[in-house]
């Protein structure tokens, strides 16, 4: 069976910075359509949740543009892709800043993390997969990928792989389902990343 490789990745003006995301995907043989209308997401088989910014910031341009609804069950019907911010909004709960509401798509809420380190979390780090989560198919075992964080996901239920900073030990990807969510940025993470990306466009709908 051909699988059709068309990928919709959210346009919204806070989840931003989505040409990098968007080469990432063509350069693994994606069709990549850029949604900044509610009503595309029909249109796609597959969803990309891109992040930068701020989650009270995303959110308040998710509900204010109408996107809540139509993105929760876009997400709940298709694969769907969060990265790095895009993943922490499936939380059902932020508390960057102010407590905010999430897409409440996996249990669990998002908070500043907790190490000794220098926050924001910057540079490569080695993640750890639990299982065998999809996304890692073909992957080495420790892939080190690319962070850039200063939040985390703290989720007990959905845990694809781990990381660790400063000694402390976080949630690097989540896996439910068809959905998806990693805290890296695999359009920045060299060869793995775009494997991990590869396998994402090659899911099956």
């Amino acid at each position: 069976m051909t699988v059709n490789p068309a990928v919709g990745v959210l346009g919204l003006g806070a989840l931003g910075n989505i040409a990098s995301i968007c080469g990432a995907l063509e350069a693994v043989g994606a069709l990549v359509t850029v949604i900044d209308r509610p009503e595309q997401l029909d249109a796609v088989p597959r969803l990309v949740l891109p992040g930068v910014g701020s989650f009270p910031e995303a959110m308040g341009e998710i509900n204010s543009h109408g996107w809540l609804q139509p993105l929760r069950a876009a997400a709940s019907s298709k694969p769907t892709l969060g990265i790095c911010l895009g993943m922490q909004l499936l939380a059902q709960v932020g508390f960057e800043f102010v407590e905010t509401e999430g897409l409440a798509l996996l249990a669990g809420e998002v908070r500043r993390m907790p190490c000794k380190a220098p926050i924001p979390h910057i540079g490569f780090a080695s993640v750890g997969t639990l299982g065998a989560p999809a996304l890692f198919n073909q992957l080495p075992l420790a892939a080190e990928f690319y962070f850039m964080h200063s939040y985390q996901l703290i989720n007990y239920t959905d845990v694809a792989a781990l990381a660790d900073y400063g000694s402390h030990q976080f949630v690097a990807a989540v896996e439910r389902n068809q959905l998806f969510g990693v805290q890296f940025h695999p359009e920045k993470s060299r060869d793995v990343g775009l494997q991990l990306l590869r396998n994402f466009v090659e899911l099956a709908p």
